[in-house]
């Protein structure tokens, strides 16, 4: 019973309710058109790091920091959102939108923005 509680008032609050906010400028992608756009790619973040999406559906992201790398399979959804399942059991979906200044920006589920480096 706590239990479910607990899960209703997480799913209700409102840092759940913001995930994948888009800002007015945001335009989203089709799935179509999201594939055609990342598969086969190294996308390269302001931070340093980098991620890759194999043609075969492998991916990989490399820290800037310490040089670390992550591994997993991606897949591209509806509503401009790509899901990882990362070999070590993590998973996550991340929204890929273009802004206003027609940059390449990932939003996590947690509302952060991250501008792709051109």
């Amino acid at each position: 019973m706590r239990a479910t509680i607990l899960l209703t008032l997480l799913f209700a609050s409102p840092a759940f309710a913001e995930s994948w906010v888009l800002r007015d400028s945001d335009t989203g992608f089709d799935l179509a058109a999201l594939d055609a756009r990342l598969r086969g790619e190294i996308l390269t973040f302001y931070d340093g790091g980098k991620s890759e999406f194999y043609e075969d559906g492998r991916y990989t992201y490399t820290y800037a920091d310490d040089g670390g790398t992550g591994y997993g399979y991606f897949e591209v959804m509806e509503d401009s959102r790509v899901c990882i399942e990362f070999v070590n059991g993590f998973s996550r979906c991340d929204a890929y939108v273009t802004d206003a200044q027609d940059r390449l920006v990932v939003i996590t589920e947690a509302g952060d923005r991250f501008p792709v480096r051109e």
